[in-house]
């Protein structure tokens, strides 16, 4: 066990929240040291406490090397589900999806306080850590309390060093670069499975993104400009490690999900044997055998509660005139350019622009505020943003899952959560090929609305732009451009 414990470490281990530690410790029931705005623990003092308060100590954190905590083969009998750690967790959508598919989650990482606040609510006896940079490998063992194999870590990283936003300093940031960090702990954990679900812009991120506005005459793209290089950058990383990969693009409509909603979902396996894309459930137009896609009014249907955020006058005035289905282009010519300003003038279509959802298709993709010009998501018949409600059964969360915050952090934390039947749909498609079980999805299958992005094609198509020879490594070129 390490020399001190933080107040979430020890929140973890006595199932209590972080603020009843902090309480504990101003009324000098468990001893403690401030460190800047931090207080950490003794671990003997927290031995002590512990033992004094709930038993043996020693019971519920094994060490790595103590001889209880041996070497278990993962689903040899000794385990009644197989056991899965969650990255990111946010608001649990993929982590309720593999608990659907027989996954046991224990122990959930998230950084966001209100997403906290919510894990806290509806698992309250779950192990839960902050930031992953300040755990080791040894913490996150002794903390989830897992011995031996771990069947599979599922989590969807932030992008930072690879978006367009800070400071762009790409595969440099080793450090502070979270993604990459979570890259080095898989490899260190060493699950058998990965699951990382992230946006579609992963596909085209370039290592390091140059501002259009930095961009002169004279400016040329590179290796870290090229769109690509971020995730073959990973791909090579976890390759590296002995994982097979394999990725798509999965339009969440397919997996019983009312919502068109398209993310990038990698599954990697350590004994390097492919795993299959994952096999639809449904199909929009009930082709390959399969029932069509679940609309809007099948997963509302029933609903009571309504509470939800609500649009300018100056907005709701355009709404008026519009029926289920419709948006900006669809009101009368003369009113477009007021509905739009200058916004009118743009290129693009603007779908987003004064959206009304139509009963008898899927939501479109829920965004984190229902309310913001340019991604309006109005109710089909009543003059209002869709509910926290209605966000929640598109998402497939269940109607009693408590989401922490406001309303406008509850549409946050709904808006950017993995569909829970997509979750499921993601750990049945681990579980069979953990099994053995060869299922593969109908030949032909339009996964998403896009082409080539599938790894194979993907791959194929970034590593010429890169001019990768067969068995030549994007790694290579950047060691050279480091050592040039």
């Amino acid at each position: 066990m390490q020399d001190f414990l933080t107040t979430a470490e020890a929140s973890a281990l006595l199932h209590k929240t972080a603020q009843s530690v902090r309480t504990m410790i101003r009324t000098g029931e468990l001893p403690a040291q401030r460190a800047g705005r931090t207080w950490l623990i003794k671990a003997a003092d927290f031995k002590k406490f512990y033992e004094q308060s709930c038993g043996s100590f020693s019971a519920l954190t094994p060490s790595a090397d103590d001889a209880s905590c041996k070497e278990v083969p993962a689903n040899d009998g000794s385990r009644k589900k197989p056991v899965a750690l969650s990255f990111f967790s946010g608001a649990m959508g993929l982590d309720l999806g593999l608990e659907k598919a027989g996954f046991d989650i224990k122990l959930a990482c998230e950084v966001d306080k209100t997403c906290q606040k919510t894990i806290r609510a509806n698992r309250p006896d779950l192990p839960l850590i902050g930031d992953i940079r300040s755990y080791t490998k040894d913490d996150i063992l002794r903390l989830s309390g897992v011995c031996g194999d771990i069947d599979l870590i599922a989590g969807g990283p932030p992008c930072q060093a690879f978006s367009t936003a800070g400071a762009r300093r790409g595969f440099e940031d080793e450090r502070g670069n979270v993604f990459l960090v979570f890259i080095d702990l898989l490899k260190e954990l060493n699950p058998r499975y990965i699951v990382i679900e992230n946006v579609r812009g992963l596909l085209s991120a370039p290592l390091k993104h140059t501002p259009h506005a930095a961009r002169d005459e004279g400016w040329v793209e590179g290796i870290l400009g090229k769109p690509g290089g971020a995730l073959l950058y990973i791909i090579e990383r976890l390759r590296g490690a002995g994982y097979s990969v394999s990725f798509n693009l999965y339009n969440t409509a397919n997996y019983g999900v009312p919502q068109l909603r398209e993310r990038v979902v990698m599954i990697c396996s350590r004994d390097g044997s492919r795993v299959p894309y994952i096999a639809p459930t449904a199909d929009q137009y009930g082709r390959f055998g399969l029932p069509v896609w679940k609309t809007l009014r099948e997963a509302v249907q029933g609903l009571t509660s309504c509470h939800h955020s609500e649009f300018p006058e100056k907005r709701l005035k355009f709404y008026r005139l519009l029926g289920p289905g419709q948006y900006w282009k669809d009101l009368p010519e003369e009113l477009q350019p007021e509905a739009m300003g200058s916004s009118y003038s743009l290129p693009g279509g603007k779908t987003g622009f004064y959206r009304r959802l139509s009963w008898d298709r899927p939501s479109c993709t829920l965004v984190t505020s229902p309310t913001m010009p340019a991604t309006d998501i109005c109710h089909p018949t009543e003059d209002r943003p869709l509910s926290v409600e209605e966000y929640k059964r598109i998402q497939c969360f269940p109607d009693d899952w408590i989401f922490a915050g406001d309303l406008v952090r509850q549409y946050k934390q709904i808006g950017n959560a993995v569909p829970v039947k997509m979750g499921e749909a993601i750990g049945r498609a681990v579980l069979n090929h953990m099994h053995g079980r060869q299922v593969l999805p109908p030949e032909g299958f339009p996964f998403s609305r896009y082409k080539l992005t599938d790894d194979v094609s993907w791959e194929a198509k970034v590593r010429a732009s890169f001019g990768l020879q067969q068995n030549e490594e994007l790694s290579s070129q950047l060691q050279e451009l480091k050592t040039a």
